[in-house]
């Protein structure tokens, strides 16, 4: 058995289901009494009955004070990389950090589109989620200006911060060639539903 060098890590993906918002919260508090390291929650932004999930993270974390906290994974085509990388930043530094930041380039395109997001192909989508990765590190740099000149994604002369509490992983939700080898070479893990 090869060692790379990671801890195993333990944690809890709960539905973030609004009818028993209650239960999630009971569930993260269990999840931190019981020693897991991670909670993770999906993000569909278009979904009805879903909680907000940096709204649910938040609190979770407010919550909790060891268990860290991840989108699985984040909709980057209905969240906009300058904001999702002081979103995510903020938190870690509120909680010591103790935030990570799973990405996603999207799925569920009708349900998107009707949420106000551009519907893009598969291949415009990897795309679009290496030009947000790079607006995310260049606002967690935390010093100097962002420039990225994406089709999808762009910052021009945008200031630079917060960096992180930490450094931060991004980690992506990827299947198919093209994105498991965009996740090799940009993203800190992967997560695979």
């Amino acid at each position: 058995m090869t060692d790379y060098g990671h801890e195993v890590e333990f944690g809890l993906f709960p539905s973030p289901d609004a009818a028993s918002a209650h239960h999630v919260l009971e569930l993260a508090a269990v999840a931190e009494v019981s020693g897991l390291d991670l909670l993770t929650v999906q993000d569909h932004p278009y979904q009805a009955r879903h909680l907000d999930a940096w709204t649910l993270l938040s609190v979770v974390a407010a919550r909790t004070t060891t268990l860290r906290v991840a989108p699985n994974v984040a909709n980057l085509p209905l969240r906009n990389p300058v904001v999702l990388a002081r979103s995510a930043a903020s938190l870690d530094l509120l909680t010591g950090g103790r935030v990570e930041l799973g990405l996603g380039a999207g799925a569920f395109w009708d349900a998107i589109e009707a949420a106000g997001g551009s519907r893009l192909t598969p291949g415009e989508a990897v795309d679009a989620l290496e030009e947000g990765i790079a607006v995310i590190r260049g606002v967690w740099a935390g010093a100097g200006s962002v420039r990225v000149d994406g089709v999808h994604h762009r910052a021009r002369g945008l200031h630079s911060g917060p960096a992180p509490a930490h450094p931060m992983g991004i980690w992506v939700g990827a299947y198919k060639p093209r994105m498991l080898r965009l996740t090799g070479r940009l993203a800190d893990g992967w997560l695979p539903s």
